[in-house]
């Protein structure tokens, strides 16, 4: 699965500077792999404390997003807009959809 690097560099910057992440986020993130099974499903907290990130589920996610592997590791190199991933039907998301605009920044601090 590609999008385990991404999943790892979120974790670790998480551990560095989780703090200033909160502050960016404040909510708990949801990301579901749709072609990963179990390892393709990870949660983002970004409003407990100083975050954390983890595999695994968690089912008071404030935005849950599905997206297929190789979509993932596009959007978050640039490649795909989310916008257009979303419009385009590659991208889904459940909950607070406004949150889904704050993980740019996110993913970008996260690189």
């Amino acid at each position: 699965m590609k999008s385990q690097a991404l999943f790892d560099a979120m974790q670790a910057a998480v551990k560095a500077k989780g703090a200033d992440m909160v502050k960016m986020g404040g909510a708990v993130f949801q990301f579901i792999v749709s072609d990963g099974g179990d390892a393709g499903k990870f949660t983002l907290d970004l409003k407990n404390g100083s975050g954390c990130a983890q595999q695994g589920e968690d089912p008071k996610a404030d935005c849950t997003i599905t997206i297929a592997d190789a979509d993932l590791v596009a959007m978050a190199s640039g490649q795909l807009d989310g916008m257009q991933a979303f419009m385009g039907g590659k991208l889904k998301i459940k909950g607070n959809m406004m949150l889904a605009q704050k993980l740019g920044p996110i993913l970008e601090a996260a690189k």
